[in-house]
């Protein structure tokens, strides 16, 4: 019969000398990072709809694709002040 340590379930300690651990090094993947590592957590009804990244990149493009649809159609007028804002009225009696 193998014997029970009397050690704690928890092992960990408060400390380490990361410095001394094999690979240890600072920095290691923070080139990986920069070069445009995106990650995005869905909700789960949407990764539900959603099923991997092609889905929702081709979804993501057909919502640009149509944004930039409606801003090209849309007038570029600067809005008026209404005369609730302390403004004339533009409009002629």
């Amino acid at each position: 019969m193998k014997r029970r340590g009397s050690r704690n379930a928890d092992e960990l300690r408060l400390e380490y000398d990361f410095a001394s651990l094999p690979g240890g090094v600072r920095g290691k993947y923070v080139q990986r990072y920069r070069e445009g590592t995106n990650l995005v957590l869905l909700d789960r009804d949407v990764a539900r709809v959603f099923p991997n990244d092609r889905v929702v990149n081709e979804a993501l493009r057909t919502v640009m694709d149509a944004a930039a649809r409606l801003s090209r159609r849309l007038p570029n007028k600067r809005r008026q002040r209404s005369t609730r804002e302390g403004g004339r009225s533009t409009a002629k009696p």
